[in-house]
């Protein structure tokens, strides 16, 4: 799975015998994240601002308007972390012989299975997708969702919008591996739908309780 954050990838993904031997994989925020960031308004502003209405006890107007910084620096960190996990899966494969172009080729290989892990890239693996690595369930949910959520500005519909293209970038993912996808990723798949609905959640309370004050009480 291509880690670009700039076009639908393959990030990620394990196979289950990679996973089984402790192979160097990653979990599935970059598709989503890919796939999200075309629906995305670029603006140097960031929130939900709550703009004042004229009337009394009214819900205030929101704009919501996405944050460059964040989404500037969750960008470097993936391109980062990715081009580390890279290095190390190819120089992994290629002291073994194994043949293949480019991030596909890579997949594919780790996908067969057809390798062995030395203990330094599997202690590096697990510790990367284990419960506090960077590739692990839980902070790749939170990675995908804070995107999600600086892109959109906090969007309700734009959210949904981002749920979507997760969704869709997880389906493109299975499709380029070639088999359902491991353990990890249909787990940390069930992580981010759980963080949408939450947010989701989150927001309509929001908007229930956000009423306007009469300037005059203001003053």
């Amino acid at each position: 799975m291509s880690m670009n954050v700039n076009g639908i990838g393959k990030e990620t993904i394990t196979t289950d015998a990679a996973y089984k031997k402790s192979a160097p994989s990653t979990t599935t925020s970059e598709a989503a994240a890919a796939a999200a960031s075309s629906t995305a308004t670029k603006t140097e502003d960031k929130g939900a601002v709550y703009e004042s209405t004229a009337n009394k006890n009214t819900v205030d107007k929101v704009t919501y308007k996405p944050d460059t910084n964040l989404i500037n620096k969750l960008k470097a960190d993936a391109e980062q972390k990715t081009a580390q996990f890279r290095k190390m899966v190819e120089s992994m494969l290629s002291k073994q012989n194994k043949v293949f172009q480019g991030a596909d080729g890579m997949w594919k290989a780790l996908a067969a299975g057809d390798f062995t892990v030395d203990k330094a890239t599997a202690l590096n693996a697990q510790k990367e997708i284990g419960e506090d690595g960077y590739w692990g369930v839980e902070q790749t949910s939170d990675r995908i969702l804070s995107f999600a959520e600086a892109l959109t500005g906090g969007d309700p519909e734009k959210m949904e919008k981002m749920r979507e293209a997760f969704i869709k970038g997880y389906k493109q993912a299975t499709g380029a591996w070639g088999r359902d996808l491991p353990d990890i990723s249909s787990k940390t798949y069930d992580a981010v739908m759980k963080k949408f609905d939450e947010y989701n959640k989150k927001d309509d309370e929001t908007e229930d309780t956000v009423i306007k004050k009469d300037p005059a009480e203001e003053l």
